[in-house]
């Protein structure tokens, strides 16, 4: 006997592709408390040698919650404006990892390859969107 194996729409594998980021970045952050002094520089009001101030709180907030909100976007918005939102989305949020994965730690360099990875699988199925003719 065959196993059954159903085609998963594109939606659907945007959502989970989000839903897995999101789940590696928090893994990532909160990973990064075991470090020893990593605490402590919190106390002290300072991470990553910038002091935590309400609008760099704001800012991480906000970086976090765009890829939170692609979950449900990835479901609900209609296909072509699905399709670049995806797209652009995951290409600024690429940056942003670009831009921190020069941390001296492995586990971080680890979790910004597989948020690579996640990144550009969703601009894959994003750009490779599939498409169908038109009945008219």
């Amino acid at each position: 006997m065959a196993l059954e194996d159903r085609k998963i729409d594109v939606k659907l594998k945007l959502a989970a592709l989000w839903c897995s980021l999101v789940l590696i970045y928090l893994y990532a952050d909160l990973f990064g408390f075991y470090i020893p002094g990593h605490i402590d520089q919190l106390r002290g009001g300072e991470i990553a040698g910038f002091q935590i101030t309400q609008v760099l709180l704001l800012g991480f907030m906000i970086l976090m919650t765009i890829p939170s909100l692609m979950v449900f976007l990835s479901l609900t918005l209609k296909a072509k404006m699905n399709r670049w939102t995806n797209i652009i989305v995951a290409l600024l949020q690429l940056v942003f990892v670009l831009a921190g994965i020069f941390d001296p730690n492995i586990y971080f360099i680890f979790a910004s390859g597989v948020e690579i990875v996640l990144l550009l699988l969703i601009i894959w199925y994003a750009w490779t969107w599939p498409t169908q003719e038109s009945s008219s």
